[in-house]
């Protein structure tokens, strides 16, 4: 989750941008296609400009638009003037602040992932979770150049391999095929180097399913998750930490029940540079071999916050929600970029099959919280007390065919944090993404 504070944004929607299908994806299991929302995050309308980079540097397209005060525009499909198969990186400048959330789907509509794009890049960057291999699963990665000259860039692998030297020219990205690399273990994170800064966004891809997340910028030393959702109607939830730091440590992950469940607490010791798993086999029938006071077997609906880090490495996250026919990854959070309003730009009610809910969490003071919605009079208001949080459904809740945005607000000294889903009607329609704090 990035910060979007300036005036003048540059939102880059990153990497992820494929249309159509030609020999270039046939290293992929699926052809991608892809469109994003961007949302006005200010009282005054945003005149906005949108350029679309070919991986070799040059243009593809570019337009303008005008996003009306607090309002959002999707941009989908993509402008015919981008050529079928088109496998670039986009950025989108503004005169007022926005956001922008991404949704990546098969060419079928029946399988899709959702990332939120980043407001600046970094020389450094995390990514807690990639496979090769794993029970059917592999990764790729872009990795998009948000600087001025042509930037160099290293990926160092957990496992002790590497991919070094990578040139990518200004506003352009490079895809990092896994499934193509040599590696020496199914499960492993990458940190990333660059002379330039950079950005990065990750899709995770089995024959049936498709998760998408975006690259950490930095760890932060207490990550907070505000949907856990385990043993829940068939869905399942695994978080990957990473230690971005240089010392091991050992690192407690607190859950904190909503709608189901029970307090509880897991603890793993984590390597340098390494990563481990939480919460997957924490609330499994047998979960004797892992170190939790968490019941097994356990429906559990709810959040969770790292609550213990011996040696205050900085970690980065992500979660992972998985049923047998749909799944989608988020981004932990840093509590320190929590805000007393955030802003969800896609949100939808009974729209061609799908819906949104959303879980909100208050990292701050206990707080009335108010959310409204875009061309409705439907709003949300509940107190949320410290380290707690709510989970609300759209669906049949605020009009037949509805798609707009919604804004929470806490009337006092709360910090919010949000996740969306988007759950469609068939096979794996299911994306995530994460509220945006101003």
């Amino acid at each position: 989750m990035k910060n979007l504070r300036a005036v003048v944004l540059v939102v880059l929607v990153l990497a992820l941008l494929i249309v159509g299908m030609t020999q270039v994806f046939a290293q992929f299991k699926f052809s991608y296609t892809s469109g994003f929302q961007v949302q006005n995050l200010s009282s005054t309308d945003a005149n906005v400009s949108i350029t679309y980079y070919n991986q070799d540097g040059s243009t593809a397209h570019t337009a303008s638009d005008t996003i009306p005060a607090n309002g959002s525009t999707t941009y989908f499909p993509l402008p015919t003037q981008v050529s079928t198969g088109f496998n670039g990186s986009v950025v989108v400048s503004s005169d007022q602040a926005v956001g922008a959330v991404v949704n990546v789907l098969s060419t079928d509509f029946l399988h899709g992932g959702s990332y939120v794009g980043s407001s600046a890049g970094s020389t450094s960057l995390l990514l807690p979770l990639l496979f090769q291999n794993n029970a059917g699963f592999d990764t790729w990665f872009n990795v998009q150049n948000t600087g001025t000259t042509t930037a160099t860039v290293d990926v160092n692998y957990s496992d002790g391999t590497s991919v070094l030297g990578v040139q990518i020219a200004p506003g352009a990205s490079h895809t990092f095929n896994q499934a193509t690399e040599t590696h020496n273990q199914a499960i492993f994170s990458a940190q990333i180097t660059s002379d330039q800064p950079v950005a990065a966004a990750a899709i995770q891809e089995s024959s049936s399913v498709v998760f998408a997340y975006s690259g950490f910028t930095g760890g932060s030393t207490n990550p907070v998750m505000p949907l856990i959702n385990q043993n829940n109607a068939g869905y399942v939830t695994g978080v990957q930490i990473q230690n971005a730091g240089t010392q091991t440590t050992t690192v407690t992950l607190s859950y904190t029940p909503s709608l189901a469940g029970t307090a509880c607490t897991e603890t793993h010791d984590i390597g340098p540079g390494k990563s481990e798993t939480f919460t997957l086999f924490a609330f499994a029938p047998n979960n004797s071999g892992v170190n939790t006071t968490c019941t097994a077997g356990e429906k559990f609906v709810g959040s969770a916050q790292v609550t213990a880090n011996s040696t205050n490495q900085p970690l980065a996250a992500i979660v992972n929600q998985l049923s047998s026919a749909n799944g989608e990854a988020y981004n932990a959070f840093d509590p320190a970029t929590a805000t007393g309003n955030l802003v969800m730009p896609l949100i939808m009610d009974r729209n061609g099959g799908f819906f949104t809910g959303f879980n909100l969490i208050n990292v701050g003071a206990t707080d009335t919280v108010n959310c409204t919605f875009t061309n409705s009079t439907f709003q949300i208001t509940k107190v949320i007390t410290t380290g707690t949080g709510i989970t609300e459904l759209q669906n049949g809740q605020i009009a037949d065919s509805y798609v707009g945005s919604a804004t929470c607000t806490a009337s006092g000294g709360g910090q919010l944090l949000a996740v969306v889903n988007e759950l469609g009607s068939s096979a794996d329609q299911f994306l995530v993404y994460e509220g945006l704090n101003p």
